[in-house]
């Protein structure tokens, strides 16, 4: 069924790309088919048909976008949920990595909101149908906790909570290479990788202003275990800020980390996903007010390769 969406642009995504713009704004659609949408002439910018697609966008801009509708949707599905917190209002789990937060582009199932509708009666609909109780998310091979919202009223309360940074998130990454401060600051603003879209850069397109302060917990030969914590919540921010520092997150070869290790004194293949893990969470419950912090534990395969890395030291 042909349909019509429309989009005003905000201050803060002024200087974007059009395609860009609109994936973030139509989940349900990849960015290569929006791409083809603009080549086809079913994209106006104001009153014209889009150039193309990394024309850049002005703020009070109107955006329309002339389709057939995606049959896409979120449901139930019977998958493991740890649950490490739940009230009438919200949720917090500990998403395992190699999960996706929701449905989108590529992804039908398998996700966190198709785990969360077969637990949950209701969730919050400000996200929309793809996207129900998802506040903040988490990238696919990132552990650790995130929040859910079950009503409107929580989710949109939880959202002013993460627009004035009054939650605090707390990640464990294990680097590459040894950092030189005991604790410091990265502020570099993030956009996307002109040459890598599914990356993200510091500088980049459309860059936004981010920082990471960060501590180091230990020091290896050849790594560092650091604590970080985002003020700002930028796509892929502790990732690549780190990696701009020199110190790509483990496992992260997006970003620079090797594929190969000498762990134990023979060659090993690096982890299958990245050493990040969102291990604490502290906000103000939604409803009352009152204080709540939440932690979660390194998973298994995380302690097991930090003890091969402290094997690697002796």
């Amino acid at each position: 069924m042909a349909q019509t969406r429309e989009f005003v642009v905000p201050p803060e995504a002024a200087g974007e790309r059009l395609d860009v713009f609109l994936v973030r704004r139509m989940p349900d659609w990849s960015r290569s088919q929006i791409q083809r949408l603009i080549r086809q002439r079913l994209v106006t910018l104001g009153a014209t048909p889009a150039r193309k697609a990394g024309e850049e966008i002005a703020t009070g801009a109107r955006i329309r976008v002339h389709a057939e509708r995606q049959e896409l949707r979120a449901t139930p599905e019977d998958l493991p949920l740890a649950i490490v917190y739940e009230d009438a209002d919200l949720l917090v789990v500990n998403k395992a990595a190699g999960m996706v937060v929701h449905v989108g582009a590529g992804v039908k199932s398998g996700t966190l909101v198709n785990a969360l509708l077969h637990h949950v009666a209701t969730l919050s609909g400000v996200g929309g149908e793809l996207r129900p109780g998802i506040v903040h998310r988490l990238d696919k091979m990132t552990s650790g906790l995130v929040i859910v919202a079950k009503n409107d009223a929580a989710h949109r309360r939880l959202s002013e909570q993460f627009k004035s940074r009054e939650v605090h998130k707390i990640y464990v990454a294990l680097v590459h290479g040894r950092v030189a401060n005991d604790r410091g600051q990265i502020s570099k603003p993030v956009g996307r990788d002109p040459l890598r879209r599914t990356r993200m850069k510091a500088g980049g397109i459309a860059a936004r202003q981010a920082l990471t302060r960060y501590q180091v917990v230990r020091r290896f030969a050849h790594f560092t275990l650091v604590e970080a914590e985002p003020e700002t919540g930028r796509t892929h921010q502790i990732r690549v800020h780190l990696a701009s520092a020199g110190h790509p997150v483990a496992g992260d070869v997006t970003y620079g980390a090797p594929v190969k290790l000498r762990l134990e004194g023979r060659e090993v293949a690096t982890l299958p996903r990245t050493f990040l893990h969102a291990a604490k969470l502290a906000f103000k419950h939604p409803r009352t007010g009152q204080p709540l912090r939440f932690g979660a534990p390194l998973p298994e395969e995380l302690t097991e390769f930090l003890h091969q890395v402290e094997s690697r030291d002796h």
